[in-house]
C-alpha cells in the first residue's frame, strides 16, 4: 500500500486526506476493510455489539418502538450501513423474534450495505440459514441474497442508493466515522487544505503539508466557522441527504450511533492497530483510520427535510432505553459467575463516561410529522400524556 501511495503521489502530486483514507481503507486490492476481519479481540478494535448483547437488544427495541409510534405499518425494510460482522443486526433480529407477537402481521426484510467481500461473507455466516443456499451475482446491484435464521429475506448491496425505496428503518453504527474526511487549517491567507506528500528527508516516509492555495472542498466549511482546524466529510453529507429524502418521502427513521461531537472538535483523525492508537501515516493498510463524526454537519446536511434528534450521549440513550432493567433480568437469569462478570464488564464499557459512555453518541432522523401532534397513540411505554409520543432513548421513558 505504501508503494502504491508513493507512486500515486510521484505521478500526480500530494493527495488529500480524504483520498488517502479512501485508498488505505477501500482500495479493491490492498484496502484495509477489503480483506481484513478487523473486529473483536483479535482485530484492531471492538464495537459495542461485540461487547454486550444488551446494546443490540435495546437498538432493536428502539426500532419496534418507532414502528409502533408511527402507526404499525404492515411492512418495513431494516437497512444497515456497514454491518461489521453482522453481530448487531443478529441481536436486533433476535429481539424481533422474541417480540413476534407484536410483529406477527408485519412483513420484514433485511438489507445490508457492505463494500467488503470479506465482511459480507462473515455477515452471511452469522445471519443466514445454512440449509438455504445463498444466491450470488457479482454483477447485480443485489450481489448476495439469502434467508436469515428466523426466516426473513436478506440482501446485500454496495451502495445505499441501490437499496429499494420504501418504508424503512436505517441503522448506521460506527459507519460514518470511517468515511473519508478533508482536513483544513486556518492560516493568515485563509483556509488551507491539509495534504499528504512524500517526506523529502526520508524517501519511504509520508508527511502532512498545507496546500499553497484554496481547494474545492473548502466550500463545505461554514462561513462563520470559529475553529482553526476543521474536518469535513462530503460523503457523509451525501448519505444524510439520501436518507433524509427517503424518510421524508416514504416514512421510517434512521438511527446513527458513533464517536462524534456537535461541531466543536478540531483534529480527530487517528489510526487503530491491535486496540492501540497508531500513527496514521505509518504502514498504511495495516491499521483502521477514523475521524469523529460532526453531528452538527449531519444536521445541516438534512436540510430541514426531516427532523433530527441528538446527539445524545450513549450512557443517557441506553439508560433511557432501560439498560439497567435489562441488565438485572440477565444477571438474575445467569448462574455462571463468569457470565455475570462478562455482563457487568460489558455494561461498564458501554456506560462508563471514561470509556464509551460519553464519547459515543446517538442521533436520529425522523419524519417531521412524527414529532408533531396527532401521532398515533400506539406506544407501549409512554412518559407523560402528550400530543406526540416521546422518542425512545432521546426521552426518558417510564416502563409499564
Amino acid at each position: 500500500m505504501l508503494r502504491h501511495l508513493m507512486y500515486k503521489i510521484k505521478s500526480t502530486g500530494p493527495i488529500t486526506v480524504a483520498e488517502y483514507m479512501k485508498e488505505v481503507l477501500t482500495n479493491p486490492v490492498k484496502g484495509y476493510y477489503m480483506h481484513h476481519d478487523m473486529l473483536g479481540e483479535k482485530g484492531d478494535f471492538i464495537t459495542s455489539p461485540e461487547i454486550s448483547q444488551i446494546f443490540g437488544e435495546l437498538v432493536g427495541i428502539w426500532f419496534i418502538s418507532e414502528w409502533m409510534a408511527s402507526g404499525k405499518s404492515p411492512a418495513f425494510q431494516l437497512v444497515e450501513l456497514g454491518p461489521g460482522r453482522g453481530t448487531l443486526i443478529g441481536d436486533i433480529l433476535r429481539v424481533f423474534s422474541q417480540l413476534g407477537s407484536v410483529l406477527k402481521n408485519c412483513d420484514i426484510s433485511v438489507h445490508l450495505v457492505e463494500v467488503s467481500q470479506k465482511l459480507s461473507e462473515i455477515q452471511a455466516l452469522t445471519l443466514t440459514e445454512e440449509k438455504i443456499p445463498l444466491e450470488r451475482d457479482a454483477e447485480s446491484l443485489v450481489y448476495m441474497k439469502g434467508v436469515t435464521k428466523s426466516g426473513i429475506p436478506i440482501s446485500w448491496y454496495r451502495h445505499l442508493q441501490d437499496v429499494p425505496k420504501g418504508y424503512s428503518f436505517y441503522l448506521a453504527h460506527e459507519f460514518f466515522d470511517v468515511l473519508p474526511v478533508h482536513k483544513f487549517q486556518k492560516t493568515p491567507q485563509g483556509w488551507r487544505e491539509v495534504f499528504i506528500d512524500i517526506d523529502p528527508q526520508v524517501s519511504d516516509k509520508l508527511r502532512f503539508v498545507l496546500a499553497p492555495c484554496a481547494t474545492p472542498a473548502e466550500a463545505f466549511i461554514q462561513r462563520d466557522e470559529t475553529r482553526d482546524h476543521v474536518e469535513v466529510c462530503p460523503g457523509a453529507g451525501i448519505i444524510i441527504q439520501e436518507l433524509s429524502q427517503r424518510i421524508a418521502l416514504t416514512g421510517g427513521a434512521a438511527l446513527i450511533a458513533d464517536y462524534g461531537h456537535d461541531g466543536t472538535k478540531t483534529d480527530t483523525f487517528r489510526g487503530f492497530c491491535g486496540h492501540k492508537l497508531h500513527d496514521v501515516l505509518t504502514a498504511p493498510g495495516t491499521a483502521d483510520l477514523t475521524a469523529d463524526v460532526d453531528f452538527n454537519y449531519l444536521r445541516r446536511m438534512a436540510q430541514g427535510k426531516v427532523a433530527s434528534l441528538g446527539p445524545t450521549e450513549q450512557q443517557t440513550f441506553l439508560k433511557n432505553m432501560g439498560i439497567d432493567v435489562r441488565l438485572k433480568v440477565l444477571l438474575d437469569k445467569s448462574h455462571e459467575p463468569s457470565m455475570k462478570q462478562q455482563l457487568l464488564q460489558g455494561y461498564d464499557m458501554l456506560m462508563n463516561p471514561k470509556k464509551m459512555g460519553e464519547r459515543f453518541n446517538f442521533f436520529a432522523l425522523l419524519p417531521h410529522q412524527r414529532l408533531q401532534s396527532g401521532s398515533p397513540q400506539m406506544n407501549a411505554c409512554q412518559s407523560k400524556p402528550s400530543a406526540s409520543l416521546p422518542v425512545a432513548g432521546f426521552d426518558e421513558l417510564a416502563w409499564r
